[in-house]
């Protein structure tokens, strides 16, 4: 029994450390494998495929690394540990330079879809997870705000209107284009749909002529012009390649690294 134990023990130690060893390399899936074979095919086949797999052996391993994932991927407001999020970009994959099929917004479902089937538009939810003084029309609509804006640092008004509600837009944080070149091409559609409405982690509300700025660009190409939000929102942006187990460009990789030396 005894060496049962140390046998259990040291086959946990040598796990832990070539699950830390891949973590870096960016291999979530061999990870996976990994802890299919410990715990168990059914265990291992309940981990979403969305990233929770990377999550559940930084759990593991590191309680820091834990709780800056969880703030970043829920939407909340605690303090960043950024060293984790420094961690998080080492072990993205480099986006290959192959060919893939034309980006197609379709293939991310309707926009605003109710995915979490809570009777209301993404659109509407964010709206009214983000302004305060928010009136609404009925259960969902929402139809007047302040918007406290990212992005600018600005207190934006917000009326829905056919031009009105243009000065604030919902921006995904990981662009849908980016999001198709760094491999959701290749996901089924509904894997497409999930993502374009993760209101927690890929969504806020923002300035409407930031938003058609930023387009579809990675932080090499555009970053918040609020300095003060710089560090919280390349943290968001690596932090969802990593839910999504998506690929980044070299340009990328080092605008991020690159902003993240100031972070603390």
């Amino acid at each position: 029994m005894r060496a049962f134990i140390i046998r259990l023990i040291l086959g946990i130690v040598i796990l832990g450390v070539l699950s830390s060893v891949l973590i870096t390399e960016g291999k979530w899936q061999t990870v996976l494998q990994g802890v299919g074979i410990v715990l168990g095919q059914d265990a291992s086949s309940k981990v979403d495929q969305f990233g929770q797999a990377s999550k559940g052996v930084t759990d593991a391993l590191n309680g820091a690394a834990q709780g800056t994932f969880n703030t970043l991927t829920s939407g909340g407001t605690q303090p960043i540990d950024y060293a984790a999020v420094r961690n998080f970009l080492d072990g993205i994959p480099t986006r290959p330079a192959t060919r893939i099929p034309s980006y197609d917004r379709t293939k991310f479902g309707p926009a605003w879809a109710d995915t979490d089937h809570n009777g209301c538009s993404t659109r509407d939810d964010v709206l009214a997870r983000d302004l305060s003084s928010v009136t609404k029309s009925g259960h969902c609509t929402v139809t007047s705000g302040t918007l406290a804006d990212p992005y600018t640092g600005e207190a934006i008004a917000f009326t829905r209107g056919d031009t009105s509600s243009l000065a604030v837009q919902i921006d995904h944080v990981v662009p849908l284009s980016y999001a198709w070149q760094s491999g959701a091409y290749a996901w089924s559609d509904d894997e497409r749909e999930t993502f374009a409405n993760d209101e927690p982690a890929e969504l806020l509300a923002v300035s409407g002529p930031q938003n058609t700025a930023k387009s579809d660009s990675g932080p090499s190409a555009w970053l918040p012009p609020n300095a003060a939000f710089q560090c919280r929102y390349v943290a968001k942006f690596v932090a969802v390649l990593v839910k999504y187990e998506l690929t980044i460009t070299s340009d990328d990789r080092a605008a991020v690294s690159s902003t993240l030396q100031g972070c603390r």
